[in-house]
C-alpha cells in the first residue's frame, strides 16, 4: 500500500504549480477556511465540519468528484496527486489515510499545515506554516 507522502509547505506550493493535475483541498472547518483564511487555489472539503464535529462521511466521495469534475485531462483519477492541508498537519494526515484506503495513489500532506504549530505564547503562524513562509493566501 501507499504511504501518505509528507512535504513542506515550499515543496507543496512548488508541486501545484508543476502539476496542472493536482488536486489542493483544505481540510479544515469551513469557518476555518473562509475566517482564518486558506491558500489560495485550496479547496474547502472539511474532514470535520460544524455542527456535530463528526468526520464527513463523504470525504471521499467529494474528493473523488473534484477529480473526475474535468480537473485533469488524462491518466489514471485516482493518480492525480492529492495535496491536503490543515490548520497544523494532524487532520490532513487522518483524511490522507481514508484516501489511501479509498484506492488513492498519490497523497500529500502539507507539513506544519496553514498555520503552522503553537509558539510559547500559543499563538499560530509565528514559528511555521504555509502563511508564515509567505506564500498565496487570502481571506475572505
Amino acid at each position: 500500500m501507499n504511504a501518505i507522502k509528507s512535504i513542506t509547505p515550499k515543496a507543496a506550493f512548488d508541486l501545484i504549480e508543476q502539476e496542472p493535475r493536482a488536486i489542493f483541498v483544505d481540510v479544515r472547518s469551513s469557518m476555518e477556511f473562509l475566517f482564518v483564511g486558506h491558500p489560495k487555489g485550496a479547496i474547502n472539503i472539511a474532514w470535520i465540519d460544524e455542527p456535530d464535529w463528526s468526520i464527513n462521511p463523504d470525504f471521499v466521495k467529494q474528493v473523488r468528484k473534484l477529480v473526475l469534475g474535468g480537473v485533469h485531462e488524462q491518466g489514471s483519477n485516482d493518480s492525480v496527486p492529492v495535496i491536503l492541508i490543515c490548520r497544523s498537519g494532524v487532520r490532513s494526515l487522518d483524511a490522507g489515510e481514508i484516501l489511501l484506503q479509498a484506492g488513492f495513489s498519490r497523497v500529500y500532506n502539507v507539513l506544519e499545515g496553514f498555520e503552522g504549530a503553537l509558539n510559547a505564547n500559543h499563538q499560530r503562524s509565528t514559528v511555521g506554516g504555509w502563511r508564515f513562509h509567505g506564500l498565496p493566501w487570502e481571506q475572505c
